[in-house]
């Protein structure tokens, strides 16, 4: 079986474009949470950590495991663990998200698609990538198309919540 580097060296333009995109929205997160630095007070993480946190750490992920692929990684054991690692990473973040949202009242008061967008469909694709991470140490085809399924849902919901956090923020400014 050939290494990490030449099994995804297919797929390398895919994982750069992916890399270049999550690297750039998160340079563009800072510029809407700036615009944005009135609508959110450090005296209640949870709005925080929730909304524009778990973007930054969305495209982190994003980030990282686009680097991982691209690196020339010779063992497929370290290769999936990272993947995996980044995966476990995310549903971290996601439970410390999840818990200050309860703590705070804050989950009674958001709508049902913004509980989809911003907890329940990074779930999965931190799921999805953990498992990923896996099925790729254990050398099966399979992993391959589920690290890039994941990651690419991973991009998609950082886009998403970028964009309803960027609408939000400065439509709430005009208040």
């Amino acid at each position: 079986m050939p290494s990490p580097t030449d099994a995804f060296g297919p797929w390398h333009e895919f994982y750069s474009l992916l890399g270049t995109a999550s690297a750039t929205m998160i340079g563009l997160l800072f510029v809407a949470a700036s615009v944005g630095s009135g609508a959110f007070s450090g005296d209640r993480p949870a709005p925080m950590r929730v909304f524009l946190t778990a973007s930054v750490v969305n495209f982190s992920i994003v980030l990282a495991s686009s680097l991982v692929v691209l690196a020339p990684v010779p063992r497929w054991t370290c290769f999936g663990g990272m993947i995996a690692g980044g995966g476990m990473l995310g549903l971290g973040h996601c439970c410390l998200a999840w818990r200050d949202t309860l703590r705070d009242g804050l989950f009674a008061r958001i709508d049902w698609e913004d509980r989809i967008w911003y907890i329940g469909l990074p779930i999965v694709g931190y799921l999805l990538l953990a498992g990923s991470g896996v099925t790729v140490a254990l050398r099966l085809d399979a992993g391959r198309v589920a690290l890039a399924l994941s990651i690419g849902m991973l991009l998609a919901v950082g886009i998403h919540n970028a964009w309803d956090i960027t609408v939000w923020s400065v439509t709430r400014r005009r208040d």
